[in-house]
């Protein structure tokens, strides 16, 4: 296969990936009667024996179960698995409780963070056009504490969670699936506790549900896994920059579904603090362009 058509292709996964994560909030809507705790534990659940059979498909069991062997990792993936639970509950919850909006500010402040999280701990250097945007995105977040009078703790509690995931699995030793595969392992004994000791909504009991309920309860896995392998195929395929590029489409569509959709108020406050955030994405999205096109001049 030829490298453009590769890269056709990676672009077509990219994109795909974060749609679904952008369409996400419409399907946790259909079922925002049920507590974001229990469409957690449905999430986990599913997507823990979907992953068993995408590794039993792909023969990977041998290798995945090499990682029992090693303690010091299943410690660190207990520490992401966290951080990913909580990261997926407050989702759950901002999306079913009409707080779509900070949703979306969240996702659009994770790429900024990710920068700062990368000077801190891995020793990477901001060039200038950095450093603005990210004089940009605290401008905006201090704008609303100002004006608006409270902080944006949603969004703010969604980007860092996701922010420090991702730099905790950059440093791990395991590959996305399987180590997807290992944190809903982790996090399985306390889903499967709450469900049974806890759950006591009108559809913790999937044997008095309508089949098409939970049919909806069941697609959390899909939910959870089928983005998350179409964005593999993309960054196998695509440069990391690249992919960057992709990953506005998220919170711009739970942006436009927030505001247009569910009707959420989009006060003149909250609205200037989207437009520094655009605006230190549009600067991050221009830097990473030109180091992008400086790698290649330097390469040639």
């Amino acid at each position: 296969m030829s490298l453009t058509r590769e890269q056709k292709l990676g672009g077509i996964f990219a994109a795909t990936a974060y749609s679904l994560w952008g369409i996400a909030p419409l399907y946790f809507k259909q079922i925002d009667f049920i507590p974001a705790a229990e469409i957690l534990i449905h999430r986990i659940v599913w997507a823990f024996l979907l992953l068993l059979l995408v590794i039993a498909l792909l023969k990977q069991g041998r290798a995945t179960l090499a990682i029992l062997a090693k303690p010091s990792l299943l410690l660190w993936l207990l520490l992401s698995a966290l951080l990913l639970g909580g990261n997926w509950w407050l989702f759950i919850w901002a999306v079913n409780n009409n707080h779509m909006l900070d949703a979306s500010l969240g996702y659009y402040i994770n790429p900024l963070l990710n920068v700062l999280l990368g000077m801190v701990f891995l020793g990477e250097r901001l060039r200038r056009l950095q450093w603005f945007a990210v004089f940009l995105a605290a401008t905006g977040v201090i704008w609303q504490i100002l004006t608006y009078g409270a902080l944006p703790w949603i969004a703010l509690v969604l980007a860092s969670s996701f922010a420090l995931y991702g730099l905790l699995r950059k440093k791990l030793a395991v590959d996305a699936i399987k180590g997807l595969f290992f944190e809903s392992l982790l996090l399985l004994p306390v889903a499967l506790w709450y469900w049974w000791a806890f759950a006591d909504s009108s559809a913790a009991n999937l044997a008095q549900n309508s089949l098409s309920l939970n049919v909806y309860l069941v697609a959390a896995g899909l939910v959870t896994t089928v983005p998350l392998l179409c964005f593999i195929a993309g960054a196998r395929r695509l440069q990391l920059s690249t992919m960057g590029f992709f990953q506005y489409i998220g919170p711009t569509l739970m942006f436009v579904f927030g505001v247009w959709l569910y009707q959420e108020p989009l006060a003149s406050e909250r609205f200037i603090t989207f437009g520094f955030i655009w605006l230190a994405l549009c600067c991050y999205s221009i830097d990473a362009w030109l180091a992008a096109k400086a790698r290649r001049t330097s390469v040639l």
